[in-house]
């Protein structure tokens, strides 16, 4: 699958955002290594703690079809004029599942940067971690 692809399933998924708070509609898709794809878009509460981040709902999407692993990259978009990252939250659930992954980060205009997870969460506290305790 493309970049542009991806991008473009986010972009779809977007549409059904419930964003009436901050009126800032996101949508994400991931694609896993076998191809397939899993999109989300975000939902937002009164209770802002319990607002749904799109990756966020991607990726459960994605687990609750039977994929804990094995994403290759995910496409985050909105209709703003600034690229759109994952907030901190949601770049250590996306590192929990995937600590080699791409992120295609795209603004409304179509254009898109991309970066590694690690890029974006350095000296992130992970498995490894866990693991060495």
């Amino acid at each position: 699958m493309t970049d542009r692809k991806l991008i473009d399933l986010a972009r779809e998924v977007m549409v059904n955002s419930y964003s009436p708070y901050s009126r800032f509609k996101v949508g994400a898709a991931i694609e896993c290594e076998d191809g397939s794809v899993f999109a989300g878009c975000n939902i937002e509460n009164a209770a802002f703690g319990a607002t749904v981040c799109a990756e966020a709902g991607a990726v459960a999407a994605a687990v609750a079809a039977g994929h804990s692993g094995g994403f290759k990259r995910i496409a985050i978009t909105s209709e703003g004029s600034s690229y759109c990252f994952p907030c901190g939250t949601c770049r250590q659930l996306l590192l929990e599942f995937a600590p080699e992954l791409e992120i295609l980060s795209a603004r409304a205009d179509g254009r898109y940067v991309s970066y590694s997870i690690s890029a974006l969460l350095p000296m992130a506290f992970g498995k490894d971690q866990m693991n060495s305790l």
